[in-house]
């Protein structure tokens, strides 16, 4: 018997430890498709963690954007997705009540960061800034469809400065079209999710305290259209694994405690 030198030794030692990742999430060998329904503020990192997983399995991944209301609006007129990443922790166990999602598998993949954001004023002093009013438009994703929306209509309250902001509100329905406004001069400042601004200047974002608003928990859940595909399963527990951690975290998210 020849005996392997110690690069193909290496090689083979590589295909070992892959095959035994694809087992213990239980991927299946051959490629396949699922479809993923994800709150507009986890763009960045939603594509991240899906190249990486498609990189390991060979899967696709189909992601589909927009405020969690809006996709849930979706999912209960028979939208074909197979897993919900909503921004709030009340839609996925609605679906789960509400005969959409599959019972026990709803978990907190991100803890959400509210955060001030502009391109043209410091507002490394939030509440200075806020307080000034020296601006003419300030976006807010819509408070009824987006968890952002309504932290920070909580922050906005909390400073005491409802009546001084509201009328200068411009309200985008999604978290992507509030920092639009911001980027396109519509609004001078708007408040975002510190994930989809994270790579900014600190001058150009105040990271609001947690205490001014409620605790924005994003969780996922495996849809019933889902339940019979391991790749939506495979990739529920990619989400969960450390690769996927890593870069919830290089985008400004806490993990749940």
């Amino acid at each position: 018997m020849r005996a392997l030198g110690p690069g193909r030794s290496r090689r083979r030692s590589g295909r070992l430890v892959g095959a035994s990742v694809l087992v213990l999430l239980g991927m299946p060998s051959h490629a396949a498709e699922v479809s993923v329904a994800v709150a507009a503020n986890f763009t960045r990192p939603a594509e991240a963690i899906s190249a990486a997983f498609t990189a390991l399995t060979g899967d696709t991944v189909v992601l589909s954007f927009g405020a969690t209301g809006a996709l849930y609006a979706q999912i209960t007129q028979a939208a074909p997705f197979d897993i919900l990443l909503a921004a709030d922790n009340e839609r996925p166990q609605l679906a789960v009540a509400n005969g959409f999602g599959v019972e026990g598998t709803v978990f907190t993949y991100a803890a959400g960061k509210l955060a001030l954001y502009s391109p043209t004023i410091d507002v490394s002093d939030g509440p200075a800034v806020l307080a000034a009013a020296s601006f003419q438009h300030i976006a807010i994703a819509d408070p009824l469809s987006a968890p952002y929306g309504r932290a920070a209509v909580e922050t906005i309250a909390a400073l005491g400065l409802a009546d001084l902001l509201v009328p200068l509100q411009v309200t985008g329905q999604s978290i992507s079209q509030t920092l639009q406004f911001v980027d396109s001069g519509n609004a001078e400042l708007g408040f975002v999710a510190l994930g989809q601004v994270s790579e900014k200047p600190a001058s150009q974002v105040w990271v609001v305290p947690a205490a001014y608003h409620a605790p924005i928990l994003q969780d996922a859940v495996l849809l019933k259209q889902g339940e019979a595909n391991p790749a939506a399963r495979a990739f529920l527990a990619f989400l969960r694994g450390p690769e996927a951690t890593v870069i919830i975290r290089q985008y400004g998210y806490d993990l749940a405690q």
